[in-house]
């Protein structure tokens, strides 16, 4: 008789005897499903892929390029990349392949005095996973809209349009900047997506529309990864690819409009003067930390599904390349587009770019509202957000789920139990979310943006995780580690960043968001309630107090004196894989140096063991 992965094994009875001599049948166990692996090497590079390239790529990246000096970002920017956004990302993945654990024990194993960095990561993960999926039931909806006759943005005749509204065309582009009168874009922005009150204190009632989105987005990342791996490995080859083709029918089109090359000429003018503003290398250093998905353990959760001996290192070398390269098509994409607004307006094109959810549902579609047959670029804009957010949010819940059910498989990996947590997950965020469609819903997501996802929440977590790495556990070591993996030993700086050059910068950086710090304002004019800033203040430290309140708790329960305590909480696991244990030979190395942005060349040694001493020209 055929048994599913979720029913017991074949009955076993053993006959024991009781106190009272009789025979009894011991129940037999439930089988603990073995932990999954990628189908191939691509599935894992699409699943990464679809979550590090998301909606920073198109909306913050292009902006932040021609406010801070146009292709002068570019220094601080690569600066940024080699030395935080390259390392913390190797890390990260190589740490979950090397354990093959989710991010809360796969600290557990490598130092357990570091435990809380897992659990400060994941209550990030949860509020991430809440409020990013709000951006997709926007996009639902505005893509639902673009199947009219006329673009309800465009006109001025809808029944939620105020009498200050002016249509915008060259001949009142100079109307329309006065203060008494808006756009239809954003009445509909305001007016008909969001019903925007006037303040947190006004909740108000919940748009429906946008709660059936919400639930509609819901669904969908549900069903993309109920399945774990197996079913998100598949889901991927979809949702990661179809964004590239929107982005390059996109990027076609803008370029063939009228003023699109003024519009490039903004966004990537060198202005070597704005290098000199600390704001600049400010923004590049949280652009890298908010686009590569570090410090969230969705890295190390991906990363645990991949074979012992998968190149990490090149996977994850390329992965950067991917993503800082799709950000800088982006731009081209954009700036081409708003170019042709700013000249079918007669306005400076600083008037109209915009970042964020400005860019996303104001200012591009009010320029495609300008463009020949608007429908149709809508559409395909819309779905490109659409997948662009989707898969970096249903890997979120991947990352979560992985997260938990490591701690308890036996329990979790059994039958539909990993299906029902993520079913537990995905009902209670959603009736969190509920409060972020309401009329004052803007209000909340912005709390939820601004403080549970906080940039300096990250730079903390990348400071703890150079530190535990690169002294505690030992760089050298897990350099180690990753030459028993791939077979070869990467580019030695990457030791060196984990120790000393990514700490320092990541700290240097965390002093500046300090000083600079301001409190949230809505639109720079709306100041939340007290109790608004002391809710963006439990979501900031309900994460970062985790990781010094577990180690306090750590040292406590473990006995011995404080000297043995401290000892056995810095000490790994003894299952860990021993890289200086016999093993096969490996296959010589095939991509081993770092010259020219890493190039190929096949490596031909004289003996196996010659292969697993490779090492690069630096």
């Amino acid at each position: 008789m055929e048994h599913n992965s979720h029913t017991f094994e074949p009955e076993v009875r053993l006959k024991l005897m009781n106190e009272a001599g009789t025979k009894v049948a011991v129940p037999p166990k439930p089988k603990v499903a073995e932990r999954e692996h990628w189908g191939n090497k691509i599935e894992f590079v699409l699943a990464v892929a679809g979550h590090i390239i998301g909606l920073g790529n198109v909306w913050r990246f292009p902006y932040l390029c021609y406010k801070n000096g146009g292709g002068a970002f570019f220094v601080p920017y690569v600066l940024f990349l080699f030395t935080c956004g390259i390392p913390l990302f190797f890390l990260e993945t190589s740490l979950g392949q090397y354990t093959s654990q989710g991010s809360i024990t796969c600290w557990r194993k490598i130092c357990p005095l570091f435990e809380g960095l897992g659990y400060g990561s994941q209550v990030v993960v949860l509020y991430t996973g809440v409020y990013y999926i709000i951006i997709l039931a926007w996009a639902f909806l505005y893509l639902f809209n673009s199947f009219s006759a006329t673009l309800p943005w465009a006109s001025c005749r809808n029944n939620w349009n105020t009498e200050h509204c002016v249509e915008f065309s060259q001949d009142n582009s100079t109307e329309i900047s006065t203060e008494k009168t808006t756009s239809p874009v954003i009445e509909f922005w305001e007016r008909r997506i969001l019903g925007l009150s006037g303040g947190i204190e006004e909740l108000g009632n919940v748009r429906w529309d946008l709660a059936l989105c919400l639930l509609l987005a819901w669904i969908i990342c549900y069903f993309c990864v109920w399945k774990g791996v197996k079913s998100t490995g598949k889901v991927v080859y979809f949702t990661a690819t179809f964004p590239y083709l929107m982005l390059l029918v996109l990027l076609v089109r803008g370029l063939t409009l009228p003023g699109a090359l003024d519009g490039i000429k903004f966004y990537l003018y060198p202005d070597p003067a704005r290098l000199a503003d600390p704001q600049v290398w400010m923004d590049a250093g949280s652009q890298i930390f908010y686009s590569y998905g570090v410090c969230t353990g969705v890295l190390t959760a991906l990363g645990s599904y991949n074979k012992y001996n998968n190149n990490c290192y090149r996977d994850c070398v390329y992965l950067c390349l991917l993503n800082s390269g799709t950000s800088f098509v982006a731009g081209f994409a954009i700036f081409s587009v708003l170019g042709f607004m700013a000249y079918e307006q007669g306005m400076d094109i600083s008037m109209v770019a915009e970042s964020g959810p400005g860019l996303a549902f104001i200012a591009y579609p009010r320029a495609v509202a300008l463009m020949p047959v608007p429908q149709l670029w809508a559409i395909f804009f819309f779905i490109m957000i659409i997948f662009l957010g989707l898969d970096s949010e249903f890997v979120y819940h991947e990352a979560l789920v992985t997260a938990i059910s490591d701690m308890q498989p036996s329990f979790f990996n059994v039958g539909h139990r990993r299906k029902l947590l993520l079913l537990v997950i995905s009902v209670c965020s959603f009736l969190i979310g509920l409060a972020m469609v309401t009329e004052g819903g803007l209000y909340v997501f912005q709390l939820f943006d601004y403080y549970a996802c906080s940039g300096m929440t990250l730079l903390v977590f990348a400071i703890l995780q150079s530190v535990c790495v690169g002294w505690v556990y030992g760089a050298h070591r897990h350099y180690e580690n990753v030459e028993d993996m791939i077979g070869y030993r990467p580019w030695p700086i990457i030791k060196y960043c984990w120790r000393y050059i990514t700490p320092v910068i990541c700290t240097g950086t965390f002093i500046f968001s300090l000083v600079k710090y301001t409190p949230l304002k809505f639109n720079n004019i709306y100041e939340y309630p007290w109790w608004g800033y002391a809710i963006g203040g439990f979501f900031t430290l309900s994460s970062t107090l985790l990781v010094p309140l577990w180690m306090v708790y750590a040292v406590c329960v473990t006995p011995g004196s404080m000297r043995q305590r401290v000892k056995a909480l810095c000490t790994p696991a003894e299952d860990l894989p021993n890289p200086k244990s016999p093993k096969q030979p490996l296959a010589p190395a095939t991509f081993d140096t770092f010259t020219d942005l890493m190039t190929l060349r096949s490596v031909h040694t004289s003996s196996p063991v010659d292969s697993l001493r490779q090492t690069g020209p630096l």
